[in-house]
């Protein structure tokens, strides 16, 4: 639980906020005393619901719990859209008074175009997030590469965020659809979670129904050390995916052998220094044959030291593509790529958009994706 303190700040920081958005769009609506008084009753509830969807996870024993935490999320979402179009809304009137036109006759419409708008976008961003994700194909073109590894596959699934609206069935949605694809391999590129092993546990449980012939591979993204790294590492391991921790596996094809490696989170040290990134180390040892070198890396942000180390495609996820405007315009003040295949160097690193959610149940120009990954000759 964050301390007093911060909760009665982050509170202070809502209100004002929401009391913004109300004297905005209220007077503009003119809705009467009693549109008023709902207005006002709306924005505070919506105030306290923020931070109590995202604290409701704490309350491990109350049975309304998950309920809080849905009711918060939603808010979550709505209040972003809110917020945003009630600026561009005031910075449309702002370029229309300074070019000396006449606001009044828009004045009314477009406030009370703002929430519609804005339920519209969370209604859309709701249906997006909680459908099943759809599978995004991908080639990546290797040099050299043998015709014995011609189509190799690798499935990739990231950031799903098990906990507080998504459960077991969402999961299992996801594991059923993997499997359909029949892979040579899957890998998952952490953020799997958030909450403990003792809380999901049974929710989690799922994915030991994936299975590929050359193994299910899982790397620990930023998320996994807020709710228990060590516990999440074993937790897998008893379900029969293959956690890399800087290492890696060899896997062959008609006589060509290919690497698998796995680094942990590019932030894991800050949490536990023996689990600090280092791709050159997940490299170290591998025989001199390899003829393809794949990482997987939670953060976009390992490619440099993956390009260095000498691999030859990174698989990547963290930024969930943005996840709803605006968010994606400030994914490349943290990280090199926001989604999709790009290339460093002689590194190709794909970057997933995601396959689940975190926060507010919303995608919005951000689709959710399963990644088909094959390689093919350059």
């Amino acid at each position: 639980m964050p301390p007093r303190r911060v909760v009665f700040t982050v509170l202070g920081l809502l209100a004002l906020l929401h009391a913004y958005i109300g004297l905005r769009l209220v007077p503009a609506i003119d809705p009467g005393p009693a549109g008023v008084a709902a207005a006002v009753v709306l924005l505070s509830i919506s105030t306290l619901l923020l931070p109590a969807g995202l604290l409701a996870s704490a309350l491990r024993r109350w049975r309304y719990a998950d309920q809080l935490s849905w009711a918060g999320m939603l808010a979550m979402g709505f209040f972003s859209s809110l917020l945003v179009l009630t600026v561009v809304r005031d910075l449309a009137l702002l370029i229309m008074s300074l070019f000396g036109a006449d606001t009044s006759p828009v004045l009314r419409g477009s406030a009370i175009g703002v929430p519609v708008l804005a339920f519209l976008v969370t209604l859309v961003g709701l249906i997006n997030a909680r459908r099943v994700a759809a599978v995004v194909d991908v080639d990546v073109p290797i040099a050299g590469l043998p015709a014995a590894l011609h189509g190799y596959s690798i499935v990739q699934i990231s950031d799903i965020h098990v906990g507080p609206t998504i459960k077991r069935g969402y999961l299992n949605a996801i594991v059923t659809k993997v499997n359909a694809l029949k892979p040579d391999a899957i890998a998952i590129t952490g953020d799997l979670v958030d909450g403990s092993v003792r809380r999901l546990q049974l929710h989690t449980e799922p994915l030991a129904r994936l299975t590929a012939p050359d193994g299910t591979f899982f790397v620990t993204g930023n998320h996994e050390y807020y709710s228990g790294a060590e516990e999440w590492i074993a937790e897998m391991r008893r379900l029969g995916l293959t956690v890399l921790m800087n290492q890696h596996v060899v896997r062959e094809r008609g006589g060509a052998r290919l690497m698998i490696a796995g680094v942990p989170d590019y932030t894991a040290h800050h949490f536990m220094e023996s689990h600090r990134s280092d791709p050159r180390r997940a490299a170290a040892g591998a025989p001199d044959d390899v003829t393809v070198r794949i990482l997987l890396a939670h953060q976009p942000r390992s490619a440099e030291a993956a390009a260095d180390a000498g691999f030859d495609l990174q698989l990547s996820g963290h930024t969930h593509g943005g996840q709803f405007f605006p968010w994606n315009l400030f994914v490349p003040l943290q990280q090199p790529f926001t989604a999709g295949l790009n290339r460093l160097r002689k590194l190709w690193v794909y970057t997933s958009r995601g396959t689940g959610y975190w926060g507010p149940p919303k995608r919005f120009g951000a689709p959710s994706e399963i990644t088909r990954v094959r390689l093919v000759p350059a």
